[in-house]
């Protein structure tokens, strides 16, 4: 453990193994830091801080500062960076509410400069998001989803896995799993075929979340009808169950389709 003396670490906070913590960071007393994680000069880590082994948080990031909610009442509420995970300059995040008593960020993530995730937020593993990305508050966002530069997140919104999202997009509908997502309004673009190849999905698989989306986005303009299409022409697959029950998951509606 290597504590600059120009640091303030409160003494109630709990530092892990070999964790490095640089000259003017600012750790408070109700923080929790992994061994092995580097905390860069001049962020801060606030009460609810819990970060993973092995992070790295550079300069000008604030981690667990109190919501920007009007309904947050002072709960004791968290911030959690899983291990692994990188938060570059100037990244904000809110700890959370009453909603989810924490805001989480996954293992092994990239998070950009100038990032803000509000609270209640839910980030999966290996999830990589762009430089100035928004995110408000309740939005849950899963494994291996990728957000391009400048893209704005709506409260409540629901991010599937291995989604892409391109840059300066705006999200206001849940966009499922396995998608690219671009235009204004948000819309279907085509499959992460690039991005499921590189993460062990085969050729067979790849054909399987084709036909579907094909069914859902380009020959259906109602999502209902295409559901029910799908679960009578195609076959079962673990993919066919993953993105029929993230539809049937989301009551506000979907992202739009080629056809419409």
């Amino acid at each position: 453990m290597s504590i600059s003396p120009l640091a303030f670490v409160h003494p109630d906070a709990r530092i892990g193994k070999d964790a490095i913590i640089e000259p003017f960071a600012s750790v408070y007393g109700d923080v929790v830091i992994g061994e092995g994680s580097w905390i860069g000069p001049n962020s801060v880590l606030m009460d609810g801080a819990r970060i993973g082994k092995n992070c790295r948080i550079f300069p000008g990031a604030v981690i667990s500062a109190i919501p920007q909610d009007l309904k947050f009442a002072g709960e004791k509420t968290t911030a959690e960076v899983g291990d692994g995970t990188t938060i570059r300059e100037c990244v904000t995040i809110n700890r959370g509410t009453a909603d989810r008593l924490k805001t989480a960020v996954g293992a092994n993530c990239l998070l950009m400069a100038y990032v803000h995730l509000a609270h209640d937020c839910l980030i999966g593993n290996n999830c990589v998001i762009a430089n100035s990305v928004n995110v408000a508050g309740h939005v849950t966002i899963d494994d291996w989803a990728i957000l391009e530069g400048n893209v704005a997140v709506q409260q409540f919104i629901h991010i599937g896995a291995h989604s892409f999202i391109a840059g300066a997009s705006l999200v206001r509908k849940n966009v499922p799993p396995f998608v690219k997502a671009a235009g204004e309004p948000l819309s279907y673009i085509g499959v992460n075929v690039v991005g499921l190849r590189r993460r062990g999905y085969d050729d067979a698989a790849v054909a399987r979340i084709e036909d579907i989306y094909r069914e859902i986005f380009v020959r259906n303009t109602n999502v209902d009808r295409a559901v029910q299409s799908v679960e009578q022409q195609l076959p079962r697959s673990p993919e066919r169950g993953q993105i029929l029950d993230f539809i049937r998951n989301s009551p506000k509606g979907i992202m739009r389709g080629l056809a419409e």
